[in-house]
């Protein structure tokens, strides 16, 4: 079966779902994927650049409007049963589990001056959460896009990025940048997005990694991880604080050749804060010209420094990631890293077709042997960005 059939056959089926569920038929059915950034963590709310793809694991809804302020919620994952609540009653922080992000989007738009109906949803999603794939988001931007479309606000996408990153910072309470917003809303299958997170400029890259005999495995830790810690929110902090310090806007304003001269200035601690995200935007530019000049093959090597660098000067590393990381390479990657957030998740690793088995039951036994809980692990290639699918 292909992609498209398998889609169809999805939709189909969570269409017939919602109609069980509610009584009638669905408006329409809605997806988002979620992301894997190749490179490029931390450097989002630094107004730099990053270097994530859609892929093919999304979060799909069902919806229809309603006649009344009523908002009804059900995922087929959930043992909670519906949620409901009332368009007039939103209230930022005062929401838990699944539901606020579909009600976060709701207030954003209302925020926004749109006048948004009650109506019945129904959410299926693949995409693991806590894993750092952002399963969240792939939720929020399957949700506006829906609703920028029953509406008919006339979002772009761009609007509809930074609309589901204020409903993230103000209801959800994540303080979180654009960057998985903008690969699940403006991503395009073969291809990563390279964002430039001052000014939402989108240029798609090539990256398919299967045509140089690679493939990208997610090594899923099972340590879950949540944007709406602390230990993001402080690294978000001494950021700001580094770039205070420095006199930038932003620390996308200092080079790397400008380091030497910050150390003086800055505390340790936040020197290295500071030191991780100049360097990891100096390495998302690499990337970007080694896929464009060379192709996947030869972008190993920094997959490597960036993982060296969120672990040691960051500090948003745990032993799962590092021990995923360490034996992949030593076993056949030509490049890993972590990927996400940070404090668990996923890492990824770049790895030739002949060595995937190889690679896989080795992080397998590392962790059995370790103690660690077992990981999953599956592959993943660039998808398409949200989309209506019925």
């Amino acid at each position: 079966m292909n992609t498209t059939a398998r889609t169809d056959a999805h939709a189909s089926d969570l269409a017939s779902r919602f109609e069980e569920t509610f009584g009638a038929a669905p408006d329409g059915v809605w997806a988002a994927p979620g992301r894997v950034n190749l490179i490029g963590e931390h450097t989002d709310y630094n107004e730099g650049f990053v270097l994530p793809f859609a892929i093919d694991k999304r979060a799909t809804t069902a919806i229809r409007p309603r006649g009344d302020s009523t908002i009804r919620l059900l995922s087929t994952a959930g043992a909670e049963g519906i949620v409901a609540a009332d368009t007039a009653a939103l209230v930022p922080g005062a929401v838990t589990g699944w539901a606020k992000y579909p009600l976060g989007v709701v207030w954003a738009l209302q925020q926004r001056g749109i006048d948004v109906p009650g109506f019945d949803l129904l959410l299926h999603s693949d995409v693991p959460p806590g894993a750092g794939l952002s399963s969240s988001h792939a939720i929020e931007c399957a949700v506006v896009t829906a609703l920028n479309e029953l509406t008919g606000a006339g979002l772009t996408a761009e609007e509809m990025v930074t609309l589901t990153q204020h409903a993230e910072n103000a209801f959800v309470g994540a303080p979180t940048g654009i960057m998985d917003q903008s690969a699940s809303l403006r991503g395009a299958g073969g291809h990563a997005v390279f964002l430039d997170c001052r000014d939402q400029t989108v240029q798609l890259v090539p990256f398919e990694a299967q045509d140089t005999g690679l493939v990208l495995l997610v090594i899923d830790t099972k340590v879950a991880h949540s944007h709406s810690d602390g230990g993001y929110a402080s690294r978000r902090a001494s950021c700001e604080l580094g770039a205070a310090a420095l006199g930038v806007k932003a620390l996308r304003d200092v080079a790397v050749a400008d380091l030497e001269a910050a150390g003086g200035r800055l505390d340790p601690v936040t020197f290295r804060r500071v030191r991780h995200i100049v360097t990891e935007n100096d390495r998302v530019l690499q990337v970007v010209d080694t896929l464009r000049s060379q192709g996947p093959a030869r972008i190993g090597p920094l997959l490597d420094a960036s993982h060296a660098s969120m672990r040691d000067d960051f500090e948003i590393s745990c032993p799962e990631l590092d021990l995923a990381v360490d034996t992949a390479r030593s076993h056949g990657a030509i490049g890993a890293r972590m990927t996400g957030g940070g404090f668990g998740g996923s890492a990824i690793a770049l790895t030739p077709v002949g060595r995937e088995q190889q690679v896989r039951d080795a992080v397998v036994r590392a962790f059995t042997q370790a103690g660690f809980t077992s990981p999953d692990i599956f592959t993943v290639t660039p998808a398409a960005g949200a989309e209506r699918i019925r």
